[in-house]
């Protein structure tokens, strides 16, 4: 397993230290342990020598310097008969034997001479200092693992604040009083996220201030039209006008879609209900003549009203505009929108065009642009394919 995540990093290496941190204590105790029990194997040995060397000179056993070695003799008869039958079932009832007996460090010594089982009573102590060092160590450690771990806290809320700003609420705020690089990070970022904010926030007012100055002459222009006597230029006028405002409606879409101002109402529609509403926009006379629809298998999908018509009707216009016969064919089958005309093969990849301002003889080049960024809202794609003379447009 990859570890990628520096919390996790900091982890390995705190665990990885304690670790051998614990390690050490345990094999230093170990070895106190062990030169411990090589003292008490030479003290023992000192001490039987003695007692036998004293024992020949004297004839008897220098109890003063057994109770100055802190070595008491046993003499309970019934303790005894335990002690023997404890060494004699462990095999170690010889001439001289160490073992330890209900805790206690029993020592046997059976020669030509005498017969003794001693307890030796000193004890190893506690190694008080020892522990007290590693303990600080241990505590020292953790506190300072703690103490990291919390100045990385402000990496979860900038992280917080950056998923924030990726879904496009911009009005956030991550600045930080502290002086450490994470603090510095969050501060240009805040920096960043105020600047993009004032940009779009003077682009939505100078786009907005045109398709409002834009609107008045056109709402003057309808009043003139009005004026004219001769009925057919008059509705040739009225569609002209009505179309220009219908424009401005869509740049104002395209400009909430692109800086991403706006609420997806998402609901259930047929398809054939958004392919009649779609025509209807088109403002064009008699869509049916420049557009045969076949209902193979109508379907619902959960889509935004609004959006999704938009882009139906820009698959629509563009069929139809660049239709060698003015004429396209729209098939709707169980989960596929098809969008068919007459005409040559794409000459760029489909993605080419998905661009913004892609250039085009009929056109400003944004209505692939609207309909893939719509299309990506809705999580769909746009197939094509050139078959027979034929182009393909799919919406799956």
């Amino acid at each position: 397993m990859i570890i990628t995540s520096l919390r996790s990093k900091i982890r390995v290496v705190f665990s990885v230290t304690l670790l051998l941190l614990g390690t050490l204590f345990v094999f230093s105790i170990k070895y106190d342990h062990a030169m411990i029990e090589e003292r008490n194997i030479a003290q023992e040995q000192a001490i039987t020598h003695y007692l036998y060397t004293y024992y020949l000179k004297h004839g008897k056993i220098d109890e003063a310097y057994l109770d100055a070695q802190n070595v008491s003799l046993i003499t309970d008869k019934g303790r005894v008969v335990q002690i023997e039958r404890f060494f004699k079932e462990k095999g170690k009832l010889k001439r001289y034997a160490v073992d330890t007996f209900r805790l206690k460090r029993i020592i046997i010594i059976n020669n030509d001479r005498f017969k003794l089982i001693l307890e030796n009573k000193n004890k190893p102590k506690f190694p008080l200092k020892r522990v007290l060092i590693f303990s600080t160590v241990f505590i020292l450690i953790v506190l300072l693992y703690l103490w990291i771990m919390k100045s990385l806290l402000p990496l979860s809320t900038l992280k917080s604040q950056i998923q924030t700003f990726s879904k496009g609420d911009l009005d956030i705020e991550c600045k930080s009083d502290k002086e450490d690089e994470i603090a510095e990070v969050a501060n240009e970022f805040d920096h960043a996220v105020t600047m993009i904010r004032e940009l779009l926030h003077s682009r939505q007012l100078f786009l907005r201030a045109i398709m409002h100055e834009l609107k008045t002459p056109i709402a003057k222009g309808r009043l003139v039209s009005e004026m004219l006597e001769d009925e057919k230029n008059k509705a040739r006028m009225h569609s002209i006008f009505e179309r220009l405002n219908l424009l401005i409606d869509e740049f104002a879409k395209i400009e909430k879609i692109t800086s991403k101002n706006f609420d997806l109402t998402i609901k259930p529609y047929k398809m054939s209900d958004l392919l009649e509403a779609s025509e209807d926009m088109l403002m064009i006379e008699n869509p049916k003549r420049l557009i045969t629809t076949e209902m193979k298998k109508d379907y619902s999908k959960d889509v935004d009203f609004e959006l999704f018509t938009l882009v139906v009707k820009n698959l629509l216009d563009n069929g139809i505009k660049y239709s060698t016969d003015k004429h396209i064919t729209v098939i709707i089958d169980d989960g596929k929108l098809h969008i068919i005309n007459k005409g040559e093969e794409l000459k760029e990849p489909l993605e080419n065009y998905f661009k913004p301002f892609h250039t085009s003889k009929k056109g400003l080049g944004l209505g692939l642009y609207i309909v893939k960024s719509i299309l990506d809202i809705h999580h769909m794609e746009l197939h094509y394919q050139h078959e027979d003379g034929e182009n393909i447009f799919t919406v799956v």
